[in-house]
């Protein structure tokens, strides 16, 4: 009897040690995968532009506290003009930040290391050519001999380049006038010039001006139906700087899930969305309406952001205008390793 006894003894410690044994090895594991996946900095400032465009994800993300389901206490600094951005991610002051893919080809060709981890939007279609109320241009033909208010090397020209490809416009017959948006759409009003070229929301301001929308990069409404084209591909982006990226990359992640959360609130809740945005852009809530339905609002990488919107068609352009002196390997200004990781879905194209 003693024997038994000192044999169920024995057989309970050792059992009672595997078992530690056991739970400490699963505890250690939990502990280690939690480790793994905790934000490296919780506390950053998030640059973009107070514009529907470039921000609007940023910004609802904030408002309906995505961020913070995330863990991250962000601070939204919405500038009010989005080429003034390539200088502080150059400078390092915006090593997160919301722009075009557009910026960060410039930014490659000109060594500054920083890489896209995201597509945000396609937002061609607020690239586009209004004509004036007067100005009697009914067909691309039309455009010939008239004159047309853009800002000197506005990215928009592509999408009138190939335009008059596909229509066999004489583009030298066109009268360029260097004017920037503002001063292109009071022009407009006054019967100054024919057209403007421009982004929104100025774009919406002269449709409700009286102008009439002519074409965009993914729309031709020339005999006033309109027809989808593909004139010109930009998408906003998600960009950190590669040290940033490589410092923290379960911060970017975090990032990149709110965004996620927040594109899939703008599409399922457009005039809920309206409502929150309007007031932090600045714009009427019919104005607002017009434009965001001007973009398509999606993280999907596809074709359109890999071959269209980043491929030898806008480098191209970029260099004949002087923006870049070569252009740059896709490989140097973009990684979406982390956001196949978040969702694999995403991953059309690589």
């Amino acid at each position: 009897m003693r024997k038994i006894f000192l044999f169920c003894l024995v057989f309970l410690t050792m059992f009672a040690i595997v078992a530690c044994g056991s739970n400490s090895s699963t505890t250690t594991s939990e502990n280690s995968n939690k480790a793994s996946d905790e934000l490296e900095v919780k506390d950053i400032t998030l640059v973009g532009v107070r514009d529907a465009q470039i921000s609007s994800q940023q910004i609802i993300a904030d408002k309906l506290g995505f961020f913070k389901e995330e863990g991250l206490n962000v601070t939204n600094q919405l500038i009010e003009s989005g080429p003034d951005i390539g200088p502080m991610i150059a400078g390092g002051s915006a090593p997160v930040s919301l722009q075009t893919n557009f910026m960060d080809i410039i930014l490659a060709s000109s060594g500054v290391k920083v890489k896209i981890v995201a597509p945000l939007a396609q937002i061609a279609g607020t690239q586009a050519v209004v004509a004036g109320k007067h100005a009697e241009i009914n067909s691309p033909k039309d455009l010939e001999g008239k004159s047309i208010g853009i800002p000197s090397g506005a990215d928009v020209m592509i999408a009138i380049q190939n335009m008059a490809n596909d229509y066999n416009v004489d583009i030298k017959k066109i009268n360029f006038v260097n004017l920037a948006p503002s001063d292109a759409l009071t022009a407009l009003e006054k019967g100054d010039i024919d057209a403007m070229a421009a982004w929104e929301p100025f774009i919406t301001k002269a449709i409700n001006s009286g102008g009439k929308l002519l074409f965009s990069g993914t729309v031709d409404n020339f005999d006033e139906k309109e027809k989808s084209v593909d004139w010109m591909s930009v998408h906003t982006t998600l960009q950190v700087t590669d040290d940033f990226l490589k410092e923290n990359p379960n911060t970017v992640k975090a990032i990149i899930r709110a965004l996620i959360k927040a594109t899939d609130y703008i599409n399922k809740n457009r005039e809920e969305a309206i409502k929150i945005l309007a007031p932090e852009l600045h714009l009427e809530e019919s104005e607002l309406k017009e434009i965001m339905n001007r973009n398509v609002y999606t993280m999907q990488v596809d074709d359109s952001f890999m071959n269209k919107s980043n491929g030898s068609e806008v480098g191209e352009y970029l260099l004949s205008v002087g923006n870049i002196k070569n252009i740059p390997n896709k490989k140097d200004y973009i990684d979406f390793s982390l956001l196949e990781e978040v969702e694999p879905e995403l991953m059309n194209n690589k």
